[in-house]
């Protein structure tokens, strides 16, 4: 789930039980997307596929980490098309030529994990298979970039580059975040080379990171339901997600099947 609000808490780093226990959380999480990816194809109920989130979350013995999170009233983030992020989850019929992001939580013990995957709904549009590859790639890039020695501005300006040199662009109300004992954690994590962000990437820290990108241009605007963002100008916009351990030898993906 991306940020929006300041952080103002120092940046806490994560022992190996705490890795340990957000590798669970990460896994239920993989576990999770797979579930509604297998589900995604026309006629299915966007409440539908929320509806297997939790099961699939509290079936593995978690908890769902966006459901009541600052009143937000599902399991997962169900955004189509022009929606960019926190499109919650309803009647809304999927149907072929859709693009569908989800963005789920889960908490194992108290330790949040947090990942996000955009599907295609059956055969979809040239621009909407070109803008999905952008932005798998783009989260490729920022979480090679997640390394010791580097800050984290790096992971902004490795997406930013990616995507706006393959023709995408970068949504910049909202960011990505640390996540540990709580969903959002310092440090934000914008998608795009900043003047600030000279903050050490250590050992021990855990990241979501998060591109979102837009077929058009980078603004978005808030619907009235006070969580939904669409891009301003109608273009379809994609989102992709993972928590990442930073450690000595390089980021550990933790919402990687395994």
């Amino acid at each position: 789930m991306s940020r929006r609000a300041p952080m103002t808490s120092r940046i806490p780093l994560k022992d190996a039980h705490a890795q340990d226990l957000m590798r669970k959380a990460g896994r239920v999480v993989a576990l999770a997307l797979a579930k509604i990816g297998d589900m995604v194809r026309p006629g299915v109920t966007t409440g539908e596929l929320d509806a297997v989130a939790e099961q699939t979350i509290r079936g593995l013995g978690a908890v769902p980490a966006f459901l009541g999170y600052n009143g937000y009233p599902a399991t997962a983030c169900i955004s189509l098309n022009e929606e960019v992020v926190h499109g919650i989850p309803g009647p809304r019929v999927l149907a072929a030529g859709d693009i569908v992001g989800v963005d789920l939580g889960a908490i194992v013990e108290g330790w949040y994990a947090d990942a996000a995957y955009t599907f295609a709904v059956g055969e979809v549009s040239e621009t909407a298979r070109h803008l999905m590859a952008v932005g798998q790639q783009a989260l490729v890039m920022g979480i090679e970039a997640a390394r010791v020695g580097n800050e984290v501005r790096d992971i902004g300006g490795a997406v930013q580059r990616y995507a706006e040199a393959h023709g995408a662009s970068v949504v910049r109300d909202l960011c990505g975040h640390g996540v540990g004992q709580k969903l959002h954690e310092e440090p934000q994590i914008p998608n795009y080379l900043t003047r600030n962000g000279h903050i050490p990437l250590v050992a021990g820290m855990t990241l979501a990171i998060e591109p979102m990108l837009n077929a058009g241009g980078p603004r978005v605007r808030l619907l009235s339901d006070d969580w939904t963002f669409v891009t301003m100008d109608g273009s379809l916009s994609v989102h992709y997600e993972h928590t990442v351990l930073i450690r000595e030898d390089g980021p550990e993906i933790l919402t990687a099947l395994r």
